[in-house]
């Protein structure tokens, strides 16, 4: 496993994060596992040398925090481990239930460190960007979680360039503890975050951590899975003839080398400028080997053309754009790819 530094910190993290929004109760989605099923996963990818745990107090509504913190409790030292949760989701139907207030931010670390049973998380997260609060009083109320001892950093997730921008400038204003990690989605279907972010991440010395590398499974090339069947957002992030012309490609690739489309799309993460940690949700502890497998796979001037070729701009996939796509249109073949036509077909 390797390990690097997140942004300017001092915290250093793997290269892989074990993702948990599998884990928790199906009850909240029918894609998702119990305890019993979560533990050998998370027990293999910490023996792989995992020390990058992320959760989300909206997974499975809490009971993903309570899955994981006792499966972690038996595991593993809580020294050894960075652990990070995100905060902002609807916690129930009741005023005050999500969003960034102060009200509910000092709810919800309190909420998270009694489910997880820890006296303080790692990296506490904006699930979002909340356009409904103040980002003083967001901000204000991070920095005061800190200063507590309930978290050791503040991080952020999902949002524009500017509201990042906008986050920094309030803290650098104020004086207040900056966010030391940006988790944002990227794909080879989705790579918009690319343009701005992540470009502006590097320059404010914020480390990059990504989920979502096989685009909810659309890159796995298993359309039959229980996810790509049942998860709505799926085909709304990747419905369009673009993407699929991207995971066709994905798969082409994969089988040059002869690994799977998921190893080939995860190696491509890993390997763009910046990204500091891939998350991995893995549904079994062989998915989680795909993964490590990718962290030493290079990919050649031909499979990246090959891999990037379809893919056109579109709308930023976030809070406010869901379900507005552009029209795209692929580009054909070139190079190794371009000499077997049933390569291509």
């Amino acid at each position: 496993m390797e390990y690097v530094r997140l942004g300017r910190s001092g915290l250093e993290v793997s290269r892989l994060c074990l993702g948990t929004m599998n884990m928790g109760t199906p009850q909240w989605k029918p894609w998702i596992f119990d305890e019993a099923q979560s533990e050998p996963i998370v027990r293999h990818a910490l023996e792989a040398g995992v020390n990058f745990i992320d959760l989300a107090d909206f997974y499975s509504t809490g009971v993903g925090e309570e899955v994981v913190g006792r499966i972690l409790k038996r595991l593993v030292r809580r020294e050894e481990v960075v652990i990070t949760t995100k905060v902002g989701y609807d916690m129930g139907s009741y005023p005050n239930a999500g969003g960034h207030s102060r009200k509910h931010v000092m709810d919800g670390i309190d909420g998270s460190l009694t489910r997880l049973r820890m006296d303080y998380v790692d990296i506490y997260m904006l699930h979002y960007f909340d356009v409904n609060t103040p980002v003083e009083e967001t901000m204000g109320t991070l920095n005061d979680i800190v200063r507590s001892g309930k978290a050791r950093y503040v991080g952020v997730s999902t949002m524009y360039t500017w509201q990042l921008a906008k986050i920094i400038q309030a803290c650098e204003r104020h004086g207040w503890d900056k966010p030391i990690n940006m988790q944002l989605q990227l794909n080879l279907a989705y790579r918009e975050e690319e343009r701005e972010m992540i470009p502006y991440c590097a320059d404010q010395g914020i480390g990059v951590s990504v989920f979502s590398p096989l685009a909810r499974g659309l890159l796995t090339g298993d359309v039959k899975s229980t996810r790509n069947k049942t998860d709505f957002f799926t085909a709304q992030m990747y419905g369009d003839d673009a993407s699929q012309a991207v995971a066709a490609s994905a798969a082409r690739v994969a089988e040059r080398h002869g690994v799977s489309a998921a190893q080939i799309a995860q190696a491509w993460v890993l390997a763009r400028p910046h990204v500091t940690s891939m998350l991995v949700g893995a549904d079994s502890p062989t998915q989680f080997d795909s993964a490590m497998a990718a962290l030493n796979m290079k990919l050649d001037e031909d499979d990246l053309f090959e891999l990037e070729r379809n893919y056109t701009p579109c709308d930023l996939i976030n809070d406010y754009t869901a379900g507005r796509r552009i029209a795209r249109e692929p580009r054909p073949a070139q190079g190794w790819f371009a000499n077997d036509k049933e390569k291509t077909a």
